[in-house]
């Protein structure tokens, strides 16, 4: 009998978790850059909700959105801590998302290496109401309730928020067929060791950033200008391990570059497009970073 009752008691609290599952994560990976800490909020919220009473939660999504955006906003003041100390830039950690992510332009645009950056400039705060606001449209007398703030104040830190990301984002291309058509380009050129080709893909004043963690050899410092990051991509194709083979799939929105080797990724590449042409790349070979991305 008692068995009966804890597998009851179990499902009725595991129900409502999965059911919002993937809005925690997707709110708590926006809130972070991390697809490990978003992860291990994810699960942190799963324990606190186990302790509760189902039965006494009037609406399970409010309740659990509330839990994983304050964890989120803890663990991000602890992260920064750490950031301050890593060895040469810091990259968003890349995720695997569906060319038709949530069949909308702005949550693929919300999840975009690009927008995580700019986000690392507001503060946590800000940040999760950002997040919670222009993401997933929670309306801002709900985000204060998350929060434990007045509805005035949030309103004023959104207003910050938006007004930061607009005056410091680049505006990339968003055409899918533009940047599909650019990355196959940019694959066959780099698998083919064809610098000319690479230079013909990259906007004159092209900008490399490279995410390695202390742990590669990746470049600690940005590379400038189309000749420069072709002769960088060419090199950085010459040290990965023999039988690395590159694939295109979706990361963070958008077609990406991702390089494996005997099942495991050693490399992920996002483009920024201007013009049909690459503007900004990052580069993430950081193997701590990749290990979400499962192929």
């Amino acid at each position: 009998m008692d068995r009966v009752v804890e597998t009851v008691v179990g499902a009725a609290h595991e129900a409502p978790f999965m059911k919002h599952r993937g809005l925690l994560y997707a709110v708590a990976y926006r809130t972070l850059g991390s697809a490990k800490e978003a992860e291990d909020v994810v699960q942190e919220a799963w324990l606190r909700w186990s302790r509760v009473d189902p039965a006494t939660v009037v609406d399970a999504e409010a309740f659990l959105v509330r839990v994983t955006i304050r964890l989120a906003i803890d663990e991000l003041r602890s992260a920064r801590v750490r950031r301050e100390a890593y060895l040469g830039p810091w990259l968003p950690e890349p995720i695997l998302t569906r060319p038709d992510i949530a069949d909308g332009v702005l949550l693929a645009d919300s999840v975009s290496t690009a927008l995580l950056l700019v986000l690392e400039t507001l503060s946590p705060l800000e940040r999760a109401v950002f997040v919670l606001r222009e993401a997933f449209g929670y309306p801002y007398g709900e985000i204060a309730q998350f929060l434990g703030r007045g509805e005035p104040a949030v309103r004023q830190l959104a207003h910050r928020a938006r007004k930061a990301v607009e005056n410091r984002r680049h505006r990339y291309d968003s055409d899918p067929v533009t940047r599909q058509q650019v990355t196959e380009r940019f694959l066959a050129a780099c698998s083919g060791g064809d610098i000319t080709a690479l230079v013909g893909v990259l906007a004159p004043n092209v900008t490399m950033v490279s995410d390695g963690g202390g742990f590669t050899g990746a470049p600690r410092k940005l590379i400038h200008g189309s000749d420069l990051v072709a002769r960088a991509i060419v090199v950085l194709s010459r040290q990965q391990p023999v039988g690395s083979t590159g694939a295109i799939l979706h990361l963070n929105g958008s077609p990406g570059v991702v390089v494996h080797c005997d099942g495991t990724t050693v490399l992920a590449m996002t483009l920024h497009l201007v013009e049909g042409l690459v503007q900004t790349l990052h580069v993430v070979s950081n193997p701590q970073k990749l290990t979400g991305i499962a192929l």
